[in-house]
């Protein structure tokens, strides 16, 4: 068989069935064999939303996502949305196209390494040749999905893909179970004796799917849970035990309930989006997680490594008996988030524009949402409920995110309402990824808030008392028509203009704008200075 076709096969039957990316000469055959195998290439306008939209494939089906670029600055350009599957834990396939053996190590045109530029940003970086095809191909699917889960990238080089791979030996998968070192005498004693334990759930419990184990859990053990913003949805708004999300607006609030308590439970906690010393009070910690992680050198902290359900066993040695939750205090707070939001609504800024939102769309919508202040506002005041779906980045953050997460939850999950929230310098990042929805039809719901600045920059510049500068984006309004890129751009700049907009845009069957030209002065009072960062 030849290599391309190879490919393409072993893809299909993993069950992949899109490669995401931008094509270059030597790319064809491999378009073709995708074509012929049942995968469909789904051609970006920039190849780092290719990588984005791979990493929310993966998040989306639990199978690997797929991306594609060509030679040089197809291969840089990747490199942004592969850094986002690296560091938000998504199993995805890079594959860019190479020079050939004989002008790999030559100076010639948009030849640069990419190994070398790979490395850091993967799992795995490989170059393929026609005798390691299915060593190659067959490691990659299975490093891509380990623990914690990530990029691996190949490389093809030029005018390979039309050689017959080589017979070589089956992938023997390394199926050896890793031994840890777990204390599990100092992490029994520390669950017994606690009364305030607190519940910190993150990334790895949301990825890994937890959430009946945890509702059996807290139906036994009543106790305050806070999550982290990429965990949002693994508990509901409205459970008992779910006080909010740390790092985001108000978060400021939590502190209360940090103070009472006794011992801190990370359960799947992922530092990437939150390091714990940036929050945790002065009292032990008990970290639960897939892997060993780098945590402060603190005498009280103790770490558990193993699967869902050993956490959980583990936990059984909470005294459930001697435990103190103040039900009260924990809704106290959400009540208390709840009136600040809603003291925010006598006009037009971004706190009355996500409340229509989340008024008018169905419940089981898919929202995903960019970088910036509106997003630090989304992660805390958006209820996602026990069926709606809320998708960000938070390990790797990369502004323009927002926009082709979308398109690929659309593309995966086409019968779902899909809505993207963005902020205008988010939505510039990735503004041409709109013709992508217009020519694959897709009827996406994207929100723009404008407010025409870099707010979130805006915000830390006066956090270091001083003035704003280099963070105004445009003056006047950011469409100036009623097209963009032949995609229609509706306008809000009232409540009620707001919600009929919402409700126009639901009925269209092609991709749609809300131009929310919102006032930003909320983001100045609702977001928490946090230690300094990105």
């Amino acid at each position: 068989m030849k290599i391309a076709d190879y490919i393409a096969d072993q893809l299909f039957k993993e069950g992949i069935r899109f490669v995401f990316g931008i094509p270059g000469g030597p790319s064809i055959p491999y378009l073709e064999a995708f074509r012929k195998s049942g995968i469909e290439f789904i051609l970006t306008a920039n190849e780092a939303s290719a990588g984005i939209m791979a990493d929310v494939t993966a998040r989306i089906t639990g199978i690997p996502g797929v991306c594609h670029a060509t030679f040089g600055p197809g291969a840089t350009n990747i490199s942004t949305g592969v850094g986002g599957a690296l560091l938000d834990r998504s199993p995805v396939i890079v594959l860019t196209s190479e020079l050939n053996d004989a002008m790999a190590g030559r100076t010639t045109q948009m030849n640069i390494n990419h190994q070398k530029l790979f490395e850091p940003i993967t799992k795995a970086t490989f170059r393929l040749d026609k005798s390691n095809v299915s060593d190659i191909l067959g490691r990659s699917l299975r490093i891509c999905r380990e623990e914690y889960p990530g990029p691996v990238h190949i490389g093809l080089p030029s005018g390979m893909a039309e050689t017959e791979a080589e017979d070589s030996a089956p992938v023997i998968p390394d199926i050896s179970k890793k031994e840890y070192h777990n204390d599990l005498d100092k992490i029994t004693s520390l669950l017994a004796d606690s009364q305030r334990p607190l519940l910190a759930l993150g990334l790895t419990a949301k990825r890994l799917g937890i959430r009946n184990e945890l509702l059996d859990f807290l139906d036994s053990n009543k106790i305050p849970v806070v999550i982290t913003p990429m965990a949002k949805g693994l508990l509901t708004e409205g459970h008992p035990s779910y006080t909010g999300v740390l790092f985001h607006a108000l978060s400021d609030y939590l502190e209360d309930i940090f103070e009472k308590t006794d011992l801190v439970i990370g359960l799947g906690y992922d530092p990437v989006e939150y390091n714990y010393e940036s929050w945790i009070p002065d009292v032990p910690l008990i970290h639960f997680n897939t892997i060993e992680t780098d945590l402060p050198e603190r005498d009280n902290i103790l770490q558990f490594t193993g699967t869902p359900d050993e956490w959980f066993s583990m936990l059984k040695n909470l005294n459930s008996g001697s435990l103190v939750f103040e039900q009260g205090a924990v809704k106290g707070i959400r009540d208390e988030m709840l009136s600040v939001f809603n003291g925010f609504t006598n006009h037009f800024g971004p706190v009355s524009a996500l409340k229509i939102l989340q008024e008018e769309l169905p419940d089981d919508s898919i929202v995903t949402a960019d970088v910036g202040s509106h997003l630090h506002l989304a992660g805390q005041m958006w209820e996602t409920g026990s069926r709606g779906t809320f998708i960000m980045t938070n390990g790797w953050s990369a502004m323009g995110f927002g926009l082709p997460a979308a398109i690929a939850a659309k593309i995966n999950r086409p019968l779902s309402t899909v809505v993207c929230i963005t902020g205008d310098g988010g939505f510039l990042m990735s503004a041409g990824e709109m013709v992508t929805a217009r020519r694959y039809n897709l009827p996406v719901i994207i929100v723009v808030f404008s407010d025409g600045e870099m707010n979130l920059i805006k915000l830390k510049q006066s956090w270091n008392d001083l003035s704003a500068y280099g963070t105004i984006l445009y003056h006047g309004d950011l469409f100036g028509s009623e097209k963009f890129f032949g995609c229609s751009v509706l306008q809000a700049d009232s409540d009620e203009s707001m919600r009929k907009a919402v409700n126009i845009a639901l009925s269209m069957s092609e991709p749609v704008i809300i131009n929310a030209q919102i006032d930003p002065e909320d983001y100045k009072w609702l977001i928490v200075r946090q230690p300094a960062s990105g």
